[in-house]
């Protein structure tokens, strides 16, 4: 491979060092969520801002734990996983937002994903269409018992993840609005729970490097509940999400350790 860094000898879209990185990872999309996650570490500080990809990275448990932000869909998520696995990391964890698709997924909820539908088009690079995209089931166990610990209303399950934002919110405007709502419709009806943009790449790459990947997500809002008449309470603080993440970055870490 090109080095497009000239001689660097750092990722070129993170540009982090491998002194710099922890084995342990939280993998927020925005930008500005690293701030706060990197506030419950020990001695966090700030080790690189290029892009979309801020890093922190201090101590959790007594043990190296990064933060780092992979901004909007899988594309630029999978960048992110495969240059800090470049430089040493490990166990990852998503800690995002979504919009819930079953009935009985209520704003200010949590989801765990345990698998993602692959409607995007970054993992077609990775996997054939065949494989799945599934979580680690540390990670996901972790996850569940961080959110039970908290005392968090969550779900596990399935979760969509595509490209588009506004192809789901706006499917009749767009000329293949037809395929979209056909596809919506059956994924509620397979018990998807939710709809994102980043974990079907991030467990598929995940695989591919033999790593360990979780994903826990806010419901910000339900546009089925929405359409269905019901209170569609939206939620905006992600103050609880990432609780739960780091909880249960400690709990893998501990785990770990015995």
């Amino acid at each position: 491979m090109i080095d497009y860094t000239e001689g660097a000898g750092v990722p070129y879209h993170i540009q982090t060092r491998p002194e710099d990185v922890g084995e342990y990872v939280l993998l927020p999309g925005d930008p500005k969520r690293c701030k706060l996650i990197a506030q419950f570490l020990d001695d966090a500080k700030l080790v690189a801002d290029s892009r979309e990809f801020v890093t922190y990275t201090g101590y959790l448990n007594g043990v190296k734990v990064s933060v780092t932000s992979t901004g909007i869909g899988g594309a630029s998520a999978s960048i992110a996983m495969e240059e800090l696995y470049q430089c040493g990391a490990r166990t990852f964890i998503r800690v995002g937002t979504c919009g819930g698709m079953q009935l009985d997924v209520k704003g200010g909820d949590m989801v765990i994903a345990s698998g993602a539908i692959r409607m995007e088009g970054t993992t077609k690079e990775y996997a054939p269409i065949e494989f799945p995209a599934v979580a680690d089931v540390e990670v996901v166990n972790a996850l569940k018992q961080a959110a039970d610990k908290l005392q968090a209303a969550s779900h596990i399950g399935v979760v969509q993840c595509k490209d588009s934002f506004y192809g789901q919110h706006e499917p009749g405007k767009k000329p293949v609005g037809y395929e979209l709502q056909n596809k919506w419709k059956a994924w509620i009806e397979c018990g998807a729970l939710a709809s994102e943009m980043e974990s079907a790449a991030l467990f598929v790459v995940g695989s591919c490097l033999r790593v360990r990947v979780g994903t826990i997500l806010l419901v910000i809002a339900n546009q089925e509940r929405e359409a269905a008449g019901l209170e569609n309470l939206q939620v905006h603080e992600t103050r609880s999400v990432v609780d739960i993440s780091v909880e249960a970055m400690r709990i893998l870490i501990e785990q770990d350790r015995q």
